[in-house]
């Protein structure tokens, strides 16, 4: 059976990686100052943070409707016989129950998973699920090890991760939390939650002279007793820590 991945763009798959992969996208749409776009399509991570660190508010985002999902299941079944779409978590967004419906236009031929994850968690999920289908797995198989995935990062004890890296994970999430943003502080607590299925996948972050600069700079901050500051450098903390982790996905995808 031709079984071809769909995701949505807080799956923050890089788009080269994306079309390596063969994987197909649905944009959430992002409000950014009043402006609409299409995430990824018309306005880029990259292109969001800058005007953030500008000065722009941290923009909201909105979900895709079923029409959306529609569209791209259909063209996706004229390939393959089956579909399967992984999205971010119902918890954050309403996403997975549009792709829920968009999938009852096609009975028995689309799968949709809430991965329970956010941003790079999900795409770790999509490149699991994708080296699974090129060895030849069923559906049930990549299904299988998508739930054990799952239960792994649900039961992954802290202690598991080396000295260092913990203390480091520990106070990275201070910062953000003393931040006061709280998109900030989700985005990061999902990154640490891939760190649990790519516990190697980055070096030891206070090793970084950039980190250790950043550090400064945020402590900096909250003994001047400046919120704003502080948040735009743990911002900019945090958005390097991703681009990181991008990064080590495109090294991933080959």
């Amino acid at each position: 059976m031709r079984i071809t991945l769909v995701t949505d763009s807080t799956s923050d798959l890089p788009q080269d990686l994306r079309g390596r992969l063969g994987v197909r996208v649905v944009p959430l749409y992002v409000n950014l100052s009043g402006a609409i776009y299409r995430d990824w399509e018309e306005i880029t991570p990259t292109e969001i943070f800058q005007k953030v660190r500008e000065g722009a508010a941290f923009p909201t985002t909105s979900q895709p409707s079923p029409e959306d999902f529609a569209r791209v299941y259909r063209e996706a079944l004229e390939e393959a016989d089956h579909v399967l779409s992984l999205h971010i978590s119902g918890k954050l967004s309403g996403t997975v129950q549009s792709a829920e419906l968009a999938a009852q236009e096609f009975p028995g031929r689309v799968t949709v998973v809430d991965t329970q994850a956010a941003s790079l968690g999900v795409g770790m999920m999509v490149l699991r699920a994708k080296e699974l289908l090129e060895e030849g797995q069923s559906l049930e198989a990549v299904l299988a090890e998508l739930e054990r995935l799952l239960q792994a990062i649900d039961e992954a004890p802290r202690e598991d991760y080396p000295e260092q890296m913990r203390r480091d994970l520990e106070f990275h999430r201070a910062l953000v939390r003393l931040s006061g943003n709280r998109t900030l502080y989700r985005l990061y607590e999902d990154l640490l939650a891939t760190l649990a299925l790519a516990r190697s996948a980055l070096p030891t972050l206070s090793q970084d002279e950039a980190t250790r600069r950043e550090h400064r700079a945020i402590l900096e901050a909250l003994l001047r007793r400046d919120p704003e500051e502080a948040r735009r450098a743990v911002e900019a903390h945090v958005f390097r820590f991703r681009d990181l982790v991008v990064g080590r996905l495109r090294e991933e995808g080959g």
